[in-house]
């Protein structure tokens, strides 16, 4: 009487495989999504375009205020700048 009720034995088997399947899928599509969603260059590492030199960096670096004048001078000279 059980068995017309489900998947009998077969349920018990293909349930859970089935249910780790879909939950993967799931993982799956979250992580493509959330990727998609950030980009190229929004990583631990910042995205500098190619045309900028590395004196450009230095200004903004100085700009921003990340390094104060002396640093920006030795490191300019550093550079050849």
């Amino acid at each position: 009487m059980m068995s017309e009720m489900g998947w009998g034995w077969g349920g018990m088997i293909f349930g859970p495989i089935i249910m780790i399947v879909v939950l993967v899928l799931v993982v799956a599509l979250v992580v493509l999504l959330v990727r998609w969603l950030v980009g190229p260059g929004r990583g631990g590492v910042p995205y500098n375009p190619p045309d900028k030199t590395p004196l450009d960096i230095l200004k903004e670096r100085f700009a921003k205020g990340e390094i104060d004048q002396e640093e920006f001078e030795e490191r300019r000279r550093v550079l050849g700048e």
